[in-house]
Formats: C-alpha cells, structure tokens, sequence
C-alpha cells in the first residue's frame, strides 16, 4: 500500500470544517485525547497520520450508524472488545 499522511494543515482544516474542538476530534480519530490530536495539526514536527487512524475517522464520518455497526459487530467477531461513546 502506498499511503502519504494529510498535512497538518489538512487535518487543522479538517478540524475547523467540523467546527469541533481537540477532543472530540480525539474521540472521532480513535485518539487519546485534545493533546494528541494536536500532535497532527502543528508544532515545530507535526506527527504524521497512520492510514488506521485515518482510515478510522473517515469511516465514522462517511458510514452511516447501521454501516459502522456491522464494522464493529466485525471486529467483536473476530476477537475485539469496542464500545463506541
């Protein structure tokens, strides 16, 4: 797989866009939290974007409820134990 991480740009607009705060897009993304996230939006070396991290939060905002669920129903099948808040 060839995969090129968003800019920290695109994750900032991406952020601005949604209108949501560091957290919630922590909690979209799959991350630990408001501080994390702005791990991928700035500083002097911004950390690049894993395409499962990123794959993750494109899925939640591009699946609907009953789509993301089977993905989920998915992942408990095979071992995982998820809860989505």
């Amino acid at each position: 797989m060839k995969y090129s991480s968003p800019e920290a740009s695109d994750s900032q607009d991406l952020k601005n866009r949604l209108d949501r705060t560091g957290e919630q897009m922590a909690e979209l993304f799959g991350v630990a939290g408001g501080q994390q996230w702005r791990k991928y939006t700035g500083g002097v070396e911004p950390r690049e974007m894993s395409p499962q991290i990123l794959f993750f939060g494109a899925a939640r905002l591009a699946l609907e409820p009953a789509e993301l669920d089977k993905v989920l129903e998915k992942m408990r099948e095979i071992g995982a134990e998820i809860q989505l808040e």
